[in-house]
């Protein structure tokens, strides 16, 4: 592996490794998956050049501002894959993509559909099945937590006596 920063993608893999080849125009992503993965890290970096350019021409939009987008991409969560091979010409690919804004993490949970027009994968549309905020759970500081001394005075955990 290289040494240079992982790429934001997820995959676990350097930049160099991953989707900096098909941002720079070097390569060509193989799979639905690839180019998924690419333009996440595309938006994170507003390269408009790649997404418009990796977008199918008949759902392409004429232009795209993303100078007035103050989210900040963190991550990105690929639930799953429908074909999208480098032996298929149709592609779906099912993900979340967290940003921060406003300070608080929200994310994207999307269904993408991809095809592959002369050997080469775009993306064509999505359906978006939730744009939301991330949820932290607080503990209520007048519940004992599950593994503390229950306060009855019983001698056992709170989640073995009054809390089970």
């Amino acid at each position: 592996m290289n040494t240079d920063l992982l790429c934001l993608c997820g995959s676990t893999k350097s930049r160099n490794d991953c989707c900096g080849p098909y941002l720079d125009g070097t390569e060509k992503p193989k799979t639905a998956e690839a180019l998924m993965r690419s333009r996440f890290c595309a938006f994170a970096s507003e390269n408009v050049d790649y997404l418009l350019n990796s977008w199918a021409l008949k759902t392409r939009p004429k232009t795209l501002d993303l100078s007035k987008d103050q989210s900040q991409w963190q991550r990105l969560e690929i639930l799953n894959t429908k074909k999208g091979s480098s032996k298929d010409k149709k592609g779906l690919v099912e993900f979340k993509a967290y940003f921060l804004l406003d300070n608080k993490e929200h994310y994207m949970h999307e269904i993408s559909r991809f095809q592959k027009t002369a050997n080469s994968w775009f993306y064509l549309d999505g359906a978006a099945k939730a744009i939301s905020h991330t949820e932290t759970k607080k503990q209520d500081p007048n519940v004992p937590s599950k593994n503390s001394p229950c306060p009855c005075g019983s001698g056992k955990k709170y989640k073995r006596c009054c809390g089970a």
